[in-house]
């Protein structure tokens, strides 16, 4: 399991923020009481939730403990964080929102978990995330076949790997345990500024594990290699460079009686 770095994934804050925003804003919940945010990072994120129903007690939930303790810095009475994983999340009493913003394809067989995050709802209760749809684009594709390099491939050969579905899909899952469900695929076109900037965006987030697998030395050849692959794939334009990223958006809510 890679270790994730606050400082890294805040990174471009702004782009990554937005499909939490517009993933929110479809959630009908007027004031729920109780709000979960499964995978919370960092936490700025979270706290946000307290503007948008400052009446909920909020939990923050992630598996990094470097994430929880950068998140901890600015925790509230209504806004709070705690260690856990996704996998194994199971709320001591039902909650009337669960919110899950780009963490749901680090967990293996996730749609297994669709069933039993649903029965963790209120009746009429919201279930609503998002997950990277990007995985066949250049970035994860050229990361991928050089981790398979002579040089890389011991090291990284048992790294987890991100994986998701399209839109469809979740709704299917979803509409089968009785939901009411609103899904949608969004193609960002982030324009990126700075050196190496789509391998900055990546390296904090879907590169992290297969970097940090590698020793000192193979990292700074893998770097290289990777940075000069993007480079190639994703040219600088006049106007900075261009990372077309799909986002999966899925908002279920729970029957209100079974």
């Amino acid at each position: 399991m890679a270790d994730w770095e606050p400082e890294r994934y805040l990174h471009f804050s702004e782009e990554r923020s937005r499909p939490f925003f517009e993933l929110v804003a479809r959630v009908g919940a007027e004031s729920p009481a109780r709000v979960v945010d499964l995978g919370c990072g960092p936490g700025p994120l979270t706290r946000a939730l307290s503007d948008r129903w400052p009446a909920a007690d909020i939990c923050g939930i992630d598996s990094s403990v470097a994430m929880i303790d950068a998140a901890a810095v600015n925790v509230s009475e209504r806004v709070r964080f705690e260690i856990g994983d996704i996998a194994d999340w199971r709320p001591a009493e039902p909650v009337d929102a669960v919110v899950s913003n780009a963490a749901l394809q680090w967990v293996p067989g996730h749609r297994e978990l669709l069933p039993r995050l649903v029965k963790g709802l209120a009746p009429g209760g919201w279930l609503a995330f998002q997950v990277p749809g990007n995985f066949d684009e250049p970035s994860h594709r050229l990361l991928h076949e050089l981790a398979t390099d002579p040089r890389f491939a011991e090291a990284t050969r048992e790294v987890e790997r991100p994986s998701a579905y399209d839109a469809a899909t979740y709704l299917d899952d979803l509409a089968v345990l009785g939901c009411r469900v609103d899904a949608w695929e969004t193609t960002y076109l982030h324009v990126l500024e700075g050196p190496d900037p789509v391998f900055t965006w990546i390296s904090g987030t879907g590169a992290r594990p297969i970097l940090q697998a590698l020793s000192d030395q193979q990292r700074e050849a893998f770097e290289s290699d990777y940075k000069a692959a993007l480079r190639a794939a994703y040219p600088t334009r006049e106007f900075g460079t261009l990372l077309p990223f799909r986002r999966v958006f899925v908002v279920a809510q729970k029957a209100h009686r079974d």
